[in-house]
């Protein structure tokens, strides 16, 4: 998998994960890109998407955890990695209880 250059990451980590110190942000990068792909703006994701590639954007995507991704960015990206077609994503990461 391609990786993301860190000042790029530690970059969108102060900028999307504003709650959280860059340095502790980045010890989880496909958080960081999760919260890219879910809320970016079109050049933050793009240039992600370019240096990340299809293959790590769509594991972040399939290891995604509850609440990280909106209904209308989790279609966009099946659709867009091609997993899945614009009209039927699959169900959307969902709480197990019991």
């Amino acid at each position: 998998m391609s990786e993301v250059e860190p000042e790029f990451l530690a970059r969108m980590a102060r900028k999307y994960i504003w709650w959280k110190r860059a340095p502790d942000a980045v010890a989880r990068p496909d958080r960081v890109i999760a919260q890219v792909m879910d809320i970016g703006e079109w050049r933050d994701v793009m240039v992600l998407a370019e240096q990340a590639g299809d293959a790590r954007l769509a594991d972040v995507l399939a290891n995604a955890e509850i609440g990280q991704f909106t209904p209308r960015s989790w279609a966009y990206w099946h659709y867009r990695l091609g997993r899945a077609p614009a009209e039927a994503p699959p169900p959307m990461p969902k709480r197990r209880v019991g």
